[in-house]
């Protein structure tokens, strides 16, 4: 999967399919309680930015999970669809959903200070902790 193809996929009864053409081949590893509470382990995504297009929106439901995020999930059979930014409409889809996961790669994990010690990934990757992560997308006044 590049850049410049279009990636589909679907929910698992169909009723929500998707496309985008800005899909980032990195898949990162969310540990943050909230995720791991949302599908009972590990949110496995890739950023897709703000250009995905959705058929069968009307089986699309959202769920405000923060002053700063929301997540999507069909209606029909509760598959997980995307975690959206709100200030920028940025998606994050799970990797599964997509029907072709060539050139797809584990890069990083994120609040891996939050990942519980029950599981582990045989993958080297780059690790964030919660703190290091929203330092990154902190404002500039902001940081120290």
């Amino acid at each position: 999967m590049s850049n410049s193809s279009v990636a589909k996929g679907s929910c698992l009864c169909g009723a929500v399919s998707l496309s985008t053409t800005s899909i980032d081949r990195h898949i990162a590893a969310c540990h943050c309680s909230m995720c791991r509470k949302w599908g009972g382990g590990a949110l496995l995504a890739v950023e897709c930015g703000s250009d995905v297009s959705f058929q069968g929106e009307e089986n699309i439901g959202i769920y405000q999970s923060s002053e700063w995020a929301e997540r999507g999930f069909c209606k029909q059979c509760g598959s997980h669809l995307f975690y959206r930014l709100k200030q920028n409409q940025q998606y994050y889809i799970p990797a599964g959903i997509f029907d072709n996961d060539e050139g797809l790669v584990f890069e990083h994990q994120v609040f891996i200070d939050e990942k519980p010690a029950y599981y582990s990934f045989a993958n080297e990757t780059k690790n964030m902790t919660g703190a290091e992560l929203f330092a990154q997308f902190a404002p500039p006044s902001s940081q120290s």
